[in-house]
């Protein structure tokens, strides 16, 4: 009768063939390790202690004390995103082509430096976010309320930071720090897209944004909108075929209610306002009212109505 240490002996040999780990094991590129999700939560922390000063790391700074407190925040910024933007493009590195691996720490330097130039842009459209949400929520008593509590100014400031990286050719790391903010307040929201100043999400659970939408000024979501792709186009190997424009552009001033539903390479008129429910597959004109019908799908065929 076999025992436990003959099973053990069994299941190693299974888990150490091949063919069994070949799709799913990763194995370090000249010897860099994978990019660090503890360093990684230190880095956006740390960045929305700069964003927000007061509101997150110590409570007590004054401003005489300001430059010294953002000057060593900077500094270790840098040091942990020049090392984890490292390892992401070892992560992403062909073994077999090694010739653009000793560029790969200095790219990395590079980017970090970049970063820090963008900190005070991204600082200036999280406060505009904290404007919208005050002025777009009758239940926020202040902006500190806004900042400290809201789900949205969290998965935004993510985001931002994120987005940030993705325009400075940062692999990897920025959809780990979008995933972060999903994974703790289910807003999931693509590092790739780009979204313009005073943007709120109220509640926020379920919302979803692809990877290539385009959002513009003064828009406000509520829980559960999707901005999705309608299909995937194929190539010759019947594989996605990957960058291409595929999310919805939502211009500016637009609201868009619980559940909503956009699909495709579609626009959103600007100063449009999108009821709950609604699944939209065409272009909706500027200055649309858009909500479900009593008798019908709650579709927008580009008829002027449902």
């Amino acid at each position: 009768m076999k025992g436990f240490q003959d099973d053990l002996h069994d299941v190693v040999k299974r888990l150490c063939e091949e063919s069994s780990y070949k799709k799913v094991a990763h194995r370090a590129n000249h010897d860099v390790p994978m990019p660090s999700i503890e360093q990684l939560d230190e880095f956006v922390e740390l960045c929305r202690q700069v964003i927000f000063p007061g509101y997150f790391g110590n409570s007590e700074l004054r401003p005489e004390t300001m430059e010294y407190y953002i000057g060593t925040h900077l500094d270790k910024i840098y040091k942990i995103l020049a090392e984890q933007a490292k390892r992401g493009y070892c992560f992403e590195c062909d073994q077999m082509n090694t010739d653009r691996c000793p560029n790969c720490d200095l790219k990395a330097k590079q980017e970090a430096a970049g970063f820090i130039k963008e900190l005070p842009e991204i600082r200036r459209l999280c406060s505009t976010d904290v404007a919208a949400a005050y002025d777009g929520d009758p239940a926020a008593k202040s902006y500190g309320e806004a900042i400290f509590c809201y789900p949205s100014i969290l998965a935004v400031t993510n985001q931002r930071i994120a987005h940030a990286l993705v325009k400075l050719g940062v692999p990897l790391i920025p959809r780990i720090i979008t995933e972060m903010a999903h994974s703790k307040t289910g807003i999931d929201i693509h590092p790739g897209a780009e979204i313009g100043e005073r943007f709120f999400i109220d509640h926020g659970t379920g919302v979803v944004i692809g990877e290539t939408c385009i959002i513009g000024r003064n828009v406000q979501l509520y829980q559960g909108v999707t901005l999705g792709a309608k299909n995937f186009p194929l190539d010759e190997h019947g594989n996605p075929i990957k960058g291409i424009p595929r999310h919805p552009v939502v211009e500016d001033d637009v609201v868009m209610y619980a559940q909503a539903t956009v699909l495709g390479r579609v626009t959103i008129g600007k100063g449009s306002v999108i009821g709950g429910n609604v699944w939209i597959v065409s272009d909706v004109p500027a200055g649309s009212k858009i909500m479900q019908s009593r008798t019908q799908t709650s579709k927008y065929d580009g008829g002027g109505g449902i």
